[in-house]
């Protein structure tokens, strides 16, 4: 790969530790020019203008201006594609990386472990992964983001009710940029929505139980991780865990698979949806968001060829448009929303207000 060609990084961590082992894991990948490596939010701050990275690692617990903050000010002034590089076991950590999220950073993943760990090779490529990928995505569309959901048509009104049955499971898939997308969806939905509703989002096992924290300080509906062979109830939200697919059988009873990863990832948002298809299609609304890849598209396909209410996010709202348009491309989507509009789409589906 050609100097000219290779992806530029800079590392903003304050744990000298830490750093090293950053520099390092970067350094020997052909694809990597390590552009900096700061200890603080202030000097990344002061740096990225002449730098000017393709992509940074961030840590959030940093001294003076955190990671948090250190992600907004970015994303104003200079956006760049940012990974989050968090402590999994510290819940403060979790959700400040949730926030920064929130705020435009693109994922998180486990701090590096010294070099004689077992987990060092795993979590060094995982870094290397991610900061490749994300170093292409378009970010500086966070900027114009509420705009161009807002500028999109609003949905138009609901079919009769007549038209699909009494709404019992809503599934929810994502993947980069999922988090906050997520969280905008279920903020929407009503404290009495009737429905049982299920998340796959592609993001480290480590992080799954942060994230459903994170999720449940936001939601109006309780969230928790979802727990294999138990009945899911309605106004309950369950997300998956990082290492195991989530399957729904009849009467709503999960199921969690540590099988193999399907087609692309674990969990998989096809396995989901295809399985509601099955066990309970006419009766399921399945919504597919932002993502890289193409997981989903097929699931979605399968919901709606059973009855469910599918629904994928626009392009003008997706940070990445990878799996909503793979959606697309298959006409697996009943209808293509803006983010804004998915909620409250959803709350619509639930509500008395769609009977006719």
């Amino acid at each position: 790969m050609s100097s000219e060609r290779r992806v530029r990084v800079m590392i903003v961590e304050d744990s000298l530790v830490v750093r090293q082992l950053l520099a390092h894991i970067v350094g020997r990948d052909p694809r990597f020019v390590l552009a900096s490596a700061v200890a603080s939010a202030e000097e990344a701050l002061a740096e990225i203008g002449r730098v000017k990275p393709d992509v940074i690692s961030m840590d959030i617990r940093l001294p003076g201006i955190d990671g948090l903050e250190a992600t907004r000010r970015i994303m104003s002034e200079h956006p760049t594609p940012i990974v989050v590089i968090a402590d999994s076991v510290e819940d403060a950590s979790l959700r400040i990386s949730m926030n920064a999220l929130r705020a435009g950073a693109l994922s998180v993943v486990e701090k590096p472990v010294g070099v004689a760990s077992s987990a060092y090779e795993r979590i060094a490529e995982t870094i290397t992964t991610q900061l490749f990928i994300m170093s292409s995505v378009p970010v500086i569309r966070r900027r114009t983001f509420a705009s161009a959901a807002s500028a999109a048509a609003p949905p138009q009104p609901l079919a009769r009710r007549s038209e699909f049955a009494k709404l019992s499971y809503l599934a929810l898939a994502a993947s980069t940029g999922g988090p906050p997308a997520l969280a905008k969806v279920l903020e929407a939905l009503p404290q009495d929505f009737p429905a049982a509703v299920f998340v796959v989002q592609h993001m480290g096992s480590a992080f799954m139980e942060g994230f459903a924290a994170w999720l449940h300080g936001l939601s109006p509906l309780p969230v928790a991780l979802a727990e294999d062979g138990v009945a899911a109830l309605p106004g309950r939200v369950y997300v998956a865990p990082g290492d195991r697919h989530l399957a729904i059988d009849p009467g709503g009873v999960m199921k969690l698979v540590s099988g193999p990863t399907a087609p692309t990832q674990r969990p998989s948002a096809n396995i989901l949806f295809e399985s509601l298809a099955r066990s309970a299609g006419s009766h399921t609304a399945g919504v597919l968001l932002t993502g890289m890849g193409e997981d989903g598209g097929q699931g979605l396909l399968e919901l709606r060829r059973a009855g469910g209410y599918t629904i994928a996010e626009h392009q003008s709202s997706a940070v990445v448009y990878g799996m909503p348009a793979a959606a697309v491309r298959l006409k697996a989507a009943r209808e293509i929303l803006p983010l804004d509009a998915i909620g409250p789409r959803v709350a619509q589906l639930a509500s008395k207000r769609a009977e006719g």
